[in-house]
């Protein structure tokens, strides 16, 4: 039986794919055990809990930015962080260890090179985090999400997914997804999400274009967030909902997809073949534009700067695109060439290939 340490958390970005290689490999080995290691700040404190993993919890260990008091006490606190870490390890007899980013993620990095056991770590941004940045420098077993990431020793594996997006029934979710948001078969539909917080102008343009894009014949799918300012103006063929808990139902009946650029929904979007216009968010250091650049660059998607995305845009620009049905296939055809379904078994094999080395260099 083997013990695997997965470290990650903070954010939904290095949760979600860690729980989903955490779900493939238990599925795969069902007499594996996955612990867990984050804080108990992070969406790991609720969510890892909630799938039925362990989580051991190290302090939250920001990486300083700048010259402060903060920064001067982090060496000690960082040592720290490294000595819990390998306390855990020996305790639970942990193997292999698997990275995801994220502020636990580097103190585990370090024990495990300490420790000598298998390091495999994967990198969902286009621009790498600093905790992964670091993390290369200890092992050859990277992963990353998307092609264009520059990452030392980094291979293509593309993005773990979550079971029921992996193994779609597109065919059969679509006939459900009509039902559940009240469709028109005959229509195609073109599904907008800013995330689950929303975007302002990206919820204000859409429904100020609505009933020139339903005129065009399309229907709207419109997942505004849960804490978006937002009223429903009532127009026949476009559905405002709150928050979707089936995401799987809203991208099996999308045929053209306005979203946010948040490496899950660009990954999600090009597994499936969903040609989309990105609006990146406009706040931090730009990576949601390289998220989408794989998929810009084959063609299976068009982006936009958030200040630009103006109703005058969707006149110009969208309209135009969405009636043209030629072109709306082949960005379909070259979005899924840009993504993948099987990051999980990719990344299953890079682990297997890890945990190979260390036992040929032991022997």
């Amino acid at each position: 039986m083997t013990t695997y340490l997965f470290a990650g958390g903070g954010t939904a970005g290095h949760v979600n794919p860690l729980l989903a290689v955490a779900d493939a490999l238990t599925a795969r080995d069902p007499d594996a055990t996955v612990i867990v290691l984050g804080t108990a700040e992070g969406l790991e404190a609720r969510l890892v809990p909630a799938r039925g993993y362990e989580l051991e919890t190290i302090p939250k260990l920001p990486f300083p930015r700048r010259l402060n008091g903060s920064s001067l006490s982090f060496g000690g606190r960082f040592r720290r962080a490294v000595a819990s870490t390998t306390e855990i390890m020996t305790r639970r007899g942990v193997d292999v260890v698997v990275g995801f980013g994220g502020y636990a993620s580097a103190p585990a990095y370090v024990a495990a090179r300490r420790a000598r056991v298998p390091l495999i770590i994967h990198e969902a941004n286009a621009r790498p985090g600093l905790a992964n940045r670091l993390g290369v420098l200890y092992t050859r077993f990277v992963g990353v999400a998307f092609h264009g990431t520059r990452l030392r020793h980094s291979r293509f594996v593309g993005m773990p997914l979550r079971r029921e997006i992996e193994n779609i029934d597109r065919d059969g979710a679509r006939r459900e997804g009509i039902d559940f948001f009240g469709l028109e078969p005959q229509r195609k539909t073109l599904l907008v999400t800013g995330g689950s917080l929303g975007a302002r102008r990206l919820n204000t343009t859409i429904a100020e274009s609505a009933p020139s894009v339903i005129e065009a014949g399309w229907q709207i799918v419109h997942i505004v967030g849960r804490s978006s300012e937002f009223t429903d103006p009532g127009i026949d063929h476009y559905h405002v909902v709150d928050y979707c808990d089936r995401m799987d139902l809203a991208l099996a009946v999308a045929d053209f997809a306005v979203s946010r650029a948040g490496a899950a929904t660009v990954s999600e979007l090009s597994a499936l073949g969903i040609p989309a216009v990105y609006i990146p968010y406009p706040v931090g250091n730009g990576e949601q534009r390289y998220n989408a650049s794989d998929s810009v660059h084959a063609g299976g998607a068009v982006l936009v700067a958030d200040a630009d995305f103006q109703p005058a845009w969707v006149n110009s620009v969208l309209l135009p695109l969405l009636a043209d049905d030629v072109r709306v296939h082949d960005m379909a055809v070259q979005s899924r060439h840009a993504g993948t379904l099987d990051g999980n078994a990719r990344m299953l094999d890079l682990i297997d290939e890890a945990s190979r080395a260390v036992r040929g260099r032991r022997r």
